[in-house]
This record gives structure tokens, C-alpha cells and sequence, in this order.
């Protein structure tokens, strides 16, 4: 037995002595410019053309006031970024050397030395290219042009055959939904090298990543005498899920700090939360947000970047997608925090109950394409890929179904948006009860002291432009003023509005939290939209974008970390 204990840490000390790799990051020394001027600026990478922007002092805050609108060119021009950089005399004696690009936010062409090595046409994915027959030792010039996103999209858009339904046209890009504006985040199309980019020396071919314990757990979806269970087994012991649906951390990414990674996931530890929905229409998060996950023992759902619109399955967006989802499988799977993978958010509901064959004047013929390609990706290709490469449990969309079906509270999971969109009054979550609920919310405004970093004083005022601009949902306001009315929240002043809000907001989440939690074992399941914020704004956060706990963090943080004791409540 000695025997073989030694001989296998020897092989395992032999395998990862031919792993090492050494890594010489491509950081320092970059300049950026607009591909129709002549001026360098220095640029930071990692980071985005509007930081760097920012940084030389070329525009204004873009969250500030009414800045958004004011910058809308920045997403339809082009821009240049290059480097130089030197090697030592022993890299170049390596037999392999590669170039990788960790993330380039999106269509990039990539030159080294004057040679073109790379068009990149993908935001999630990592690129890997042999420079070993072009680097030299001193000034390598490495330079990428990035193109615009908006202008490309569009273009994609009108040489396709059919109209695949979206309110832009987004879905034709493998980049970050959110970018292109939702109902809690601006229209701000960036640009850049928003990963690292670095030099990979030596043969990597036997790296595999630390694989960390599992923590066993298991989604269980069952018919019963109900309809069809959605719960989660750890050790195989039934958990009731306290959750919140997580967002991206700032429009522009590379500012997520680690620090600021910890501080959002601590304090989701420290309100009982145990599981983190990462939504589809963002990103897939750092590493260091996975290690966070892992280290506090909160489980992750991670969703595949896709929501809210039909996406083509042509040949070569099939095979993009099928890197994209092998590159971020591959390098999220050995974190125990990952307990499933979701295809995408909302569009299964979507295409049955929103009504886009009628909107998008589809006939029959295209309707039958684009369902098959909604198939071909999130039925086939997507569930094939994890089997393949993770083996933990896959569902194509979320919720099972619409809000507006019954079996929406009978079978599986739900989001429920009759209160908000519904205009429903908030009572009405202690009778809209599901089987597991992975989406319901209430907007507030921010903090004040969030408030006045965004705004100045005569801003302070729902009619205005810049309070407008920050509420990115069309009738939010509007929906805000009918539940003030219904639940006698009356205000004289924009400090109590915004203090209303804030109490209306807290009350129905309790409301929706408490008739969860005293459903069990039928629901076995509360995450509430949403965690955080992307940038300042009116939206249905918990934590706003300064990191600012509103007044509900403190009843979630209440209700997840009181002892429960479940009531076995059946619906039929």
C-alpha cells in the first residue's frame, strides 16, 4: 500500500513538473485612440475604452446626471490600442509560446509585429495564439483594433433572412446583454481589453485545474401528486434555497475589484443567503467571485449568457457558442460553489407568453426556424456540452413557465412578476406561492447620500431628467406611485419618497419571503431580484452601486437568518 501511495505522488509530482508554465502578463505601456484622430493616450489594461476616457479626462463621469446620453458616439466609432513589449533571450529558447487573450470585448482585430494573428468576434471567450515564429526579443509591437459593436450588430441584423425577436439587435453579438441597456442598467456599448492579456511560455498540455471537494448537491425535479418538484439536496438532505439573482458589479468590468467582490459576498453570507443566481444577460463572473463563493459556502447557479430574445444557430454561431460555453465550463467546473447551469433567462416564458410572433409579424415558417434554433442551442448543444464537460445538473431556461400560467406555482421553477409588472398588490405573493420562486422583486431608489453622487440638488425629483434617465424601467415610476397608493405610503417630499420607496420595497419582499419560507416543503425556494447594481440607479437591488445597504438588506438579512420551522402545505 506504501508502495503505491509513493509511486502515485510521484507520478502526480511528474505530471505537474511538466505543467509549469511560466507567465509574462502584456499590462504596462498600452495607448489607445480613436481610429479617426492621431493622438495617443495612455489606456489601462485590464479595463475599457470609456475608463480610459475617463481617466485622460476626454469626457465626463458617464453615470453622472445625463452624461449617458451625452456619450452615446463612444459605442459607434472604432479604436485603437497598442503596446510595445520585450522578452528575455531564454523565453525565446522555448519551444512553445503562446499569446493569450483572456477576454476582448468584442470584434478585435489583433496584430503582432505587423502580423495579423487573430479576429476575435466574442467576448466570453479565451483566445490562444502560437507567436512563437513572431515574437522577438526586443519591441514586440502588439496592436488591436476594436470595432463597433452597435454598428456590427446592426449590420447583422439587416443581411439576416428573418427577424429573430429582441428589442435591438443584441442577440446577434456574443457580448454582455446588459451593455446594451435593461430595465435596471444604461446604454453604454464599451469597448476593450477587459480581461488579461499575457504570454504563455512552455507546455501547458498536462494542466488541469485543482479540483476542490464537492460539496453533493443535487437538483431534484420530479413529477408528484402536485406537478413537478424544483428543489436542491445536499448530502442528500432537502435545502431551502435563500437566494438573490446577482448582477455585474459595474458596467465597466474591470473595475470590479476583488475587495469589491468580497464586500458584496460577505454581506450576502452575513443575510443568510445560499445561493446566487449569476443572470444571463451579464457575464460570467472572475475567478475571484468563484473563490469567494467556494470559501463562504454560497452555492452558485450559473446561468449561460443568454436572455430575453431569440438567438441565431447558424454554422459559425454554433461553433462560437460551443467555444465560448467549453472555454467557460472548463474553467469554472472545479469550483464546489457551482451546483447548476442554466441555458438562458426568460426566453422559453418569452417565446410562449409574450406574444413576439404577433409583434414581430413572424409567419408560421420562420416561427417554426427560430424555435428549432432555440432548440439547437439550449436543448442540444448547451446540456450536451456540461454532460461533457462538468456533469452537474443543466436546465435550458428559466422559469419552467410563465407567470401567467398556473402551472407556473405547480411545476418547477417560477418568476413571478404580477406584482411589479402586474401591478398586483403585494398581499397577493401569500397566494402566488410556487413550487420554488428564482425571481420576484420591488424597486426603490437608492440610498441619499447615493443619490447626491449622481445627481445635483435640483435633479432631486422624479419629473426630472436625470432621476428619469436613472430609472430605466418605462413605467417604473408610474408602477412606484400605484403601490405608494395601495399600501398608504404618502410623501410631501423627495428625502421621504425616497425613504417610501424603500419601506414599500422592504415589505414585499418580507411578504413574499415569509409566505416562502412557511411553504414548505411545496416551495423550496426564495430568490429575490436582485442583489446588486451595475450602476446608480432606480432598480430592484438590495445593495446599490456604492455598495449601500437599503433599508430591505436588513428584513432579508432578518428572515434568512431566523430558525424556520417549514409547514408541509399542499396545493392541488
Amino acid at each position: 500500500m506504501k508502495l503505491q501511495v509513493s509511486i502515485l505522488f510521484l507520478c502526480i509530482s511528474i505530471l505537474n513538473a511538466r505543467a509549469q508554465i511560466s507567465i509574462q502578463k502584456i499590462s504596462n505601456n498600452w495607448q489607445f485612440k480613436n481610429v479617426n484622430e492621431r493622438i495617443w493616450y495612455s489606456a489601462t489594461v485590464p479595463g475599457t475604452v470609456h475608463t480610459d476616457l475617463l481617466q485622460n479626462k476626454l469626457i465626463p463621469d458617464p453615470f453622472y446626471r445625463d452624461n449617458e446620453t451625452k456619450l452615446q458616439w463612444i459605442s459607434s466609432t472604432n479604436w485603437e490600442y497598442q503596446t510595445y513589449f520585450n522578452v528575455s533571450k531564454n523565453t525565446l529558447q522555448n519551444k512553445t509560446i503562446n499569446l493569450v487573450f483572456e477576454g476582448l470585448d468584442t470584434y478585435a482585430e489583433v496584430f503582432l509585429n505587423g502580423k495579423n494573428i487573430l479576429y476575435a468576434n466574442n467576448m466570453f471567450r479565451t483566445w490562444k495564439i502560437d507567436v512563437k515564429n513572431l515574437i522577438r526579443s526586443k519591441g514586440n509591437h502588439l496592436y488591436i483594433k476594436f470595432f463597433s459593436a452597435d454598428r456590427i450588430a446592426d449590420s447583422l441584423a439587416n443581411i439576416a433572412t428573418i427577424k429573430y425577436p429582441s428589442e435591438n439587435n443584441r442577440n446577434f453579438i456574443r457580448k454582455a446583454q446588459y451593455h446594451f441597456g435593461w430595465d435596471f442598467a444604461p446604454m453604454l456599448t464599451t469597448c476593450g481589453i477587459w480581461r488579461n492579456i499575457k504570454l504563455e511560455i512552455g507546455d501547458n498540455y498536462h494542466t488541469t485545474k485543482d479540483i476542490q471537494p464537492s460539496w453533493d448537491v443535487e437538483l431534484k425535479q420530479t413529477p408528484d401528486s402536485i406537478g413537478q418538484s424544483f428543489y436542491f439536496t445536499e448530502k442528500g438532505k432537502p435545502i431551502f434555497i435563500k437566494g438573490a439573482n446577482w448582477v455585474p458589479a459595474d458596467v465597466f468590468l474591470p473595475r470590479v475589484s476583488k475587495e469589491k467582490y468580497r464586500n458584496l459576498l460577505v454581506a450576502a453570507k452575513q443575510a443568510g443567503i445560499n445561493l446566487l443566481r449569476v443572470w444571463g444577460g451579464g457575464i460570467y463572473e472572475a475567478d475571484d467571485f468563484y473563490n469567494l463563493c467556494d470559501s463562504l459556502h454560497i452555492m452558485v447557479w450559473q446561468d449561460f449568457m443568454f436572455a430575453g430574445a431569440m438567438y441565431p444557430a447558424d454554422k459559425a454561431s454554433l461553433e462560437n457558442i460551443k467555444q465560448e460555453a467549453i472555454d467557460n465550463i472548463k474553467r469554472l467546473n472545479h469550483h464546489p460553489c457551482i451546483v447548476l447551469w442554466c441555458g438562458n433567462n426568460e426566453i422559453d416564458e418569452a417565446w410562449n407568453n409574450w406574444g413576439w410572433q404577433k409583434q414581430f409579424n413572424l409567419s408560421n415558417q420562420d416561427s417554426v426556424r427560430i424555435w428549432k434554433e432555440y432548440q439547437q442551442i439550449f436543448q442540444e448543444l448547451l446540456p450536451q456540452l456540461v454532460q461533457t464537460y462538468s456533469g452537474k445538473p443543466y436546465i435550458a431556461s428559466t422559469p419552467l413557465y410563465g407567470w401567467g400560467k398556473s402551472k407556473s406555482k405547480t411545476h418547477g421553477d417560477s418568476h413571478y412578476w404580477g406584482i411589479w409588472w402586474g401591478l398586483e398588490p403585494i398581499e397577493k405573493y401569500k397566494e402566488k406561492v410556487p413550487r420554488f420562486m428564482s425571481e420576484y422583486g420591488m424597486q426603490s431608489l437608492p440610498n441619499l447620500t447615493s443619490i447626491e453622487k449622481f445627481s445635483s440638488p435640483n435633479d432631486r425629483d422624479t419629473a426630472s431628467i436625470v432621476m428619469k434617465l436613472h430609472q430605466k424601467h418605462t413605467t417604473g415610476y408610474q408602477n412606484l406611485a400605484v403601490y405608494l397608493l395601495q399600501n398608504n405610503l404618502h410623501t410631501a417630499t423627495f428625502n421621504e419618497y425616497v425613504e417610501a420607496t424603500q419601506v414599500l420595497q422592504t415589505k414585499a419582499l418580507a411578504t413574499a419571503i415569509t409566505a416562502h419560507l412557511s411553504a414548505q416543503p411545496y416551495c423550496m425556494g426564495s430568490i429575490l431580484w436582485q442583489w446588486n447594481d451595475c450602476w446608480p440607479g432606480t432598480t430592484w437591488s438590495v445593495i446599490d452601486y456604492y455598495g449601500n445597504k437599503k433599508k430591505a438588506y436588513y428584513t432579508v438579512q432578518k428572515l434568512f437568518t431566523a430558525k424556520q420551522k417549514g409547514k408541509a402545505i399542499i396545493k392541488k
